[in-house]
C-alpha cells in the first residue's frame, strides 16, 4: 500500500490498516440477517457478521446484536440500541433462508457475493 493511499473500508478504516478487535476476519462468516420487530417476515440481508469470542455477541453493519439465549419467538438476537429482535444464521445451500421458505427480497451484500456463490455451491 502506498503511503498516500486515503481509499477506506466500509467502516472507515484505510485499507491496509487492521480491523478493530470486535472486527477480525477470523471471528467472521458469512450469515443470513432477518430483522424480526415487525412481524415474522422483515427485510433481509446476507453479509459478513462478525462474532465476539464467546458468539454471543454479533456485529452487522454498524449494530451490535446480543443472543436472546432461546426467548425469541421466531428470533434469536437483539440490536443492544434499540431491542429490535432478528433471526441470524448461517444461509442455507437450497436458498430458503426465510422462515416459511424461499429468499424474496433477501438482499446479498456486494462485498462477499463471490465468496457466498461459492459457499452455497458446495
Amino acid at each position: 500500500m502506498k503511503s498516500d493511499d486515503n481509499r477506506t473500508n466500509k467502516w472507515g478504516q484505510k485499507i491496509g490498516e487492521s480491523l478493530t478487535k470486535k472486527y477480525r476476519l477470523e471471528r467472521s462468516r458469512i450469515m443470513y440477517v432477518e430483522d424480526k420487530s415487525d412481524g415474522l417476515e422483515g427485510d433481509a440481508r446476507i453479509g459478513r457478521v462478525y462474532s465476539s469470542k464467546t458468539g454471543k455477541t454479533l456485529y452487522y453493519r454498524g449494530r451490535t446484536f446480543q443472543s436472546l439465549n432461546g426467548s425469541g419467538f421466531k428470533s434469536n438476537y437483539f440490536d443492544i440500541e434499540n431491542g429490535d429482535e432478528f433471526w441470524i444464521s448461517g444461509p442455507r445451500k437450497d436458498k430458503n433462508d426465510r422462515l416459511y421458505g424461499g429468499n424474496q427480497g433477501v438482499e446479498i451484500d456486494e462485498d462477499i457475493k463471490e465468496e457466498y456463490i461459492k459457499l452455497i455451491k458446495k
